[in-house]
């Protein structure tokens, strides 16, 4: 019962691993991110194919009576139930753990949300973008004032819906707790909530700030393309490379990071880029290192900004230096380590909204012909060994399914499924 990100993108992550996921959608229009971002030559989003993979589309009315009969009805017969509604809405819908445990008392609700099912917040309508903010993620991202050490500007922010992503990733995680302590049996075999609140979804990624904020009374702010505390590891400069894709005529501002943090490591950077003269007892060890910072990022940027991404990459790699290219999404489906994992996929669409089967090139999209067409989507992750990674099929039409889990998974006659449709019941 998912709707966007958080909770469709912990269904893809259980779907792809084995779980038989039914994903139910309001009829006629179905989840909002079915028209999100670019869309294609079917209207329908790319990303929506590739986050609702591996799942049975069924359109179901929750404004209605019939309809959430209709869901509780599935609920009773499943493991889990994931939703990321605002907390209370399946509450109100008679459709929360005390209304379906009578029924199905092992049943798991995964519940994803803003602030929690509890607490003065929990009512809050919760985006990711805010609790990203509230979790104090955005405060250390961006380049810090020189005087402040505060940030400089506004925050800067990945170009993705990360707190979404990352509270997926944990309710896929907290089902899978769940579903391992309710096959060891407990007093009555129970299923619990798993209660994911984006905010501390993002502050468990927080590493070492609170409890360094209470022991040493330190607030760690923005650090730019570096990271606090942690020298050297950062972006820099390299020659433009005269072959990117830049949008304007000049060549695009080249960048390489360099993770050169351990201690031999650094020595072995040092000597590649001939400052040998940067070792010794006072570069020795990571807090040694941290005193002169300054001094170390200049060399290195000063070395890396007279050659090209290639030179560095090639001197960094015979010195056994952890290095790599910034690269944009074409390098990676480009990728010889991406095609040799198998970490980018080729699923079939099938072409209900194809205009005439064109083969060709549509408005920027490739590979459109008669039936449907290829789509590149990322791999599910990580690669768990006797486990196929291939998706079974992309994302698809809104009530693709309904029909066959009306009938086989409640056992609904055509009759009655038909009269579900004509009332506007199901889509």
């Amino acid at each position: 019962m998912g709707q966007l990100i958080a909770g469709p993108f912990a269904g893809q992550l259980l779907g792809q691993f084995g779980a038989e996921v039914i994903k139910v959608e309001p009829p006629n229009v179905g989840d909002p991110l079915r028209v999100w971002r670019e869309l294609d030559v079917d209207g329908t989003s790319p990303w929506f194919r590739s986050i609702a993979r591996n799942k049975k589309s069924v359109a179901i009315d929750l404004r209605k009576p019939e309809g959430r009969e209709l869901v509780k009805r599935l609920a009773v017969k499943s493991d889990v139930l994931i939703e990321n509604f605002k907390p209370g809405t399946l509450e109100k819908w008679s459709l929360g753990p005390e209304n379906l445990h009578p029924y199905n008392p092992s049943l798991i609700f995964t519940r994803v949300s803003g602030y929690g099912q509890t607490g003065p917040w929990a009512p809050r309508p919760g985006y990711a973008s805010v609790c990203e903010a509230e979790s104090g993620f955005r405060y250390i991202n961006g380049f810090p004032d020189p005087a402040t050490g505060g940030l400089d500007g506004p925050p800067v922010r990945p170009n993705i819906s990360l707190g979404d992503s990352v509270a997926g990733l944990h309710a896929a995680f907290g089902t899978v707790l769940a579903l391992l302590a309710r096959g060891k049996g407990g007093p009555n075999k129970k299923g619990v909530t798993v209660d994911v609140s984006i905010l501390e979804s993002m502050l468990n990624l927080m590493e070492g700030i609170v409890p360094e904020y209470d022991r040493k009374g330190k607030i760690r702010g923005p650090s730019g393309s570096s990271v606090t505390g942690i020298v050297p590891t950062n972006a820099y400069p390299c020659l433009p490379d005269p072959d990117s894709d830049s949008p304007t005529s000049s060549p695009a501002p080249a960048y390489i990071v360099i993770g050169a943090n351990g201690d031999t490591i650094y020595n072995r950077l040092m000597t590649a880029i001939d400052r040998a003269d940067l070792t010794g007892p006072a570069y020795q060890q990571n807090h040694h290192r941290v005193k002169k910072q300054a001094e170390i990022e200049k060399a290195i940027s000063d070395w890396t900004s007279k050659r090209s991404v290639g030179e560095v990459e090639e001197k960094m790699r015979e010195a056994g230096v952890p290095v790599g290219r910034v690269v944009s999404v074409k390098e990676i489906v480009e990728s010889k380590q991406m095609e040799a994992r198998g970490a980018i996929k080729d699923v079939w669409v099938e072409g209900n909204g194809n205009r005439n089967g064109v083969i060709g090139v549509e408005n920027g999209m490739m590979g459109v012909g008669e039936g449907g067409w290829k789509l590149k989507m990322t791999g599910t992750f990580p690669v768990l060994e006797g486990c196929d990674t291939e998706p079974k099929w992309a994302g698809p039409e809104l009530g693709h399914h309904t029909d066959e889990v009306m009938k086989n998974d409640l056992g609904l006659t055509d009759e009655e499924v038909q009269k579900l449709r004509m009332d506007g019941i199901i889509g």
